[in-house]
């Protein structure tokens, strides 16, 4: 892991702000969703992007009663 050497408190609401440089670098943007992961002691922040419940593949994404599909993989059901 690298550190950007930048420290932000956590608010009374439990909230913490991602620096704009930050947002930029990684491409997040208002109302995008963030993935919350735990390691041990560490709280780890990713970017969600859905991804087929099959195969895990993040692109060409359809939601089939509420799961997440590649066109792929619905294509592979399709002919079964």
């Amino acid at each position: 892991m690298k550190s950007t050497g930048i420290v932000r408190k956590v608010d009374e609401l439990g909230r913490v702000v991602l620096p704009i440089e930050l947002r930029r670098t990684l491409d997040i943007a208002e109302k995008d969703a963030l993935e919350i992961y735990v390691d041990g002691a560490t709280i780890i922040l990713k970017k969600y992007e859905p991804a087929c419940i099959f195969c895990d593949n993040a692109k060409d994404i359809k939601v089939y009663k509420g799961k997440n599909i590649c066109s792929e993989c619905l294509e592979s059901l399709k002919s079964e």
